[in-house]
């Protein structure tokens, strides 16, 4: 049986700068997964936030000449300032320098102490600064220069430090076995080939505190040593819902979280270090990790030194957040790498939200305005086109939900646009317009089309939670009749005669820029 109860997080966004096109990505995304099981009825917790500590934060305060908790607190402040401007829902944003999460962050570990996780010794190995993680000699490249790179990219420098260690390497078994019994816990595919083929190949024991530096939780009862920061990371998912309170309902209510979401770079922390860390401590682990792609700019790479990184705000501000929501949804494959692009940004808004949404919707409720004095005309009971249209339209929201099991956005879009292309069809052949001297056929066909456009948009609230509302209320949709069931009901019509506020345009078109 499926719990009600629904949880799912945002990896928490390292704010040593600006949120960029990539951080609004992945809130949009996670977002939408969390509207639609709020839009399946379930009682969705959803968290996001900034991952704090670390040496990274340290040496980007010291250049930019603040006291790390200055810088901590401005760019923390940006990302939650871009939650907002992208109409995110989340439930909780959590900051990795809260005295809740320091309480959290030190029981986890006491937990895997007891279990005998956790030992001392001395570090001495490879460490990238700006991954926050420690590389075997195997896995760098060395450049013509000598300077020796972690996979990343990033400069690795030797480290030799007093440590604590955890012990990963008795947890491959146990690991192995989770990913076998579990075949979804990491998706996409490409992904959990290759988390398991990493693991195959032996785990080591990983090193999880540091004494360089004290910008970070101070290890319980160990005077000069803070938390490896993927530590500290990691337990915000738990510290999100109440841990270590575990005997609180909220914790029993929604751990194990149903759902990361992430970027496929840090794919090992969360399926390798984290389900261990939480096995130790003898907490439940997360039931399921999606990893996405990346976003390039006009097919290349963002970099400040090119000046094709893409600012969210910037883009919000110029267009709106639908769009830019609808676009990061529809374009890219969930799971794939995708590009921004503005022509195609533009022309996808233009065709399918302006077009193929918008104007079908302003067309048909601006006639049942002009002709039928605002108030929904009756149905015709027995119209095999219109009973046609309704059922396809049902049909693709339910191929919609289909696609959502697996969190298949993409694809969920499609399957909206393939409706509202139909719709329009229907609309353009059975041209109310032209059906003058048949005033109840006229009333019929509009009446349809607005039963598509409210079924539409009923589906549409995860993808474009702002223009769903608009066309709804223009609908006369009561609040109580906007979930998933209400869309899939083909007995649930708006009833004739219902009064119909004045029809607006709501998704705007946009020029690319001409040539010359």
């Amino acid at each position: 049986m499926t719990r009600n109860a629904y949880y799912l997080t945002t990896a928490i966004a390292y704010p040593n700068g600006e949120p960029h096109i990539g951080h609004a990505y992945e809130m949009i995304a996670t977002d939408a997964i969390a509207r639609w099981r709020r839009l399946e009825g379930r009682d969705v917790f959803f968290l996001t936030g900034t991952d704090e500590h670390g040496l990274k934060m340290v040496q980007t305060a010291e250049r930019e000449g603040l006291s790390t908790k200055a810088l901590a607190d401005r760019n923390s402040a940006r990302f939650r300032e871009l939650a907002k401007t992208l109409n995110i829902s989340n439930d909780d944003f959590i900051r990795t320098t809260e005295e809740r999460h320091f309480k959290s962050a030190q029981e986890i570990w006491r937990r895997m102490e007891r279990a005998g996780d956790i030992y001392q010794s001395t570090y001495t190995g490879w460490y990238s600064v700006r991954d926050e993680a420690y590389f075997d000699e195997s896995e760098l490249t060395e450049t013509p220069s000598g300077k020796k790179l972690a996979p990343s990219g990033a400069e690795v420098s030797w480290v030799e430090e007093p440590s604590y260690f955890f012990r990963l390497s008795a947890f491959a078994d146990r690991l192995l076995k989770l990913y076998d019994e579990q075949p979804d816990f990491i998706a996409p595919k490409e992904r959990r080939n290759e988390v398991i083929s990493f693991v195959k190949g032996g785990l080591d024991d990983i090193s999880i505190s540091r004494t360089t530096f004290d910008w970070g939780i101070p290890v319980p009862d160990a005077p000069g040593h803070v938390m490896y920061v993927w530590i500290d990371a990691l337990t915000n998912y738990i510290t999100g819902v109440g841990f270590p309170d575990d005997t609180g309902a909220q914790f029993e209510k929604f751990w194990p979280a149903d759902l990361h979401v992430i970027g496929k770079d840090i794919i090992r922390f969360h399926t390798v270090y984290w389900p261990a860390f939480l096995m130790s401590a003898g907490l439940a682990v997360q039931k399921r990790v999606f990893a996405h792609g990346f976003l390039t700019s006009e097919g290349k790479k963002m970099s400040k030194s090119v000046g094709n990184v893409v600012d969210p705000f910037v883009t919000v501000e110029e267009f709106g957040a639908d769009p830019v929501r609808f676009y990061c949804l529809r374009e890219i494959s969930w799971g794939q790498d995708g590009d921004w692009g503005r022509e195609k940004f533009i022309n996808r808004n233009n065709s399918e939200l302006a077009n193929n949404f918008g104007n079908l919707a302003q067309r048909s409720l601006s006639m049942i305005s002009k002709n039928f004095g605002g108030q929904m005309p009756p149905r015709q009971s027995g119209s095999g086109e219109d009973n046609k249209i309704i059922a396809e339209t049902i049909a693709a929201i339910s191929r919609m939900e289909n696609a959502m099991v697996t969190e298949q956005l993409h694809e969920a879009t499609a399957e909206l646009i393939a409706a509202l292309s139909a719709a329009n069809l229907y609309f353009a052949e059975q041209a109310p317009w032209g059906q003058k001297s048949d005033m109840a056929r006229m009333g019929a066909i509009l009446a349809t089309t607005a039963d598509v456009i409210r079924r539409a948009a009923i589906a549409a609230q995860p993808f474009v939670p702002e223009a769903a509302s608009r066309f709804l209320d223009m609908l006369a949709v009561p609040k109580d009749q906007r979930l998933l069931q209400h869309a899939l009901d083909p007995d649930l019509v708006v009833p004739a005669a219902t009064v119909l506020p004045a029809p607006e345009p709501v998704f705007r078109k946009f020029e690319t820029a001409k040539a010359g």
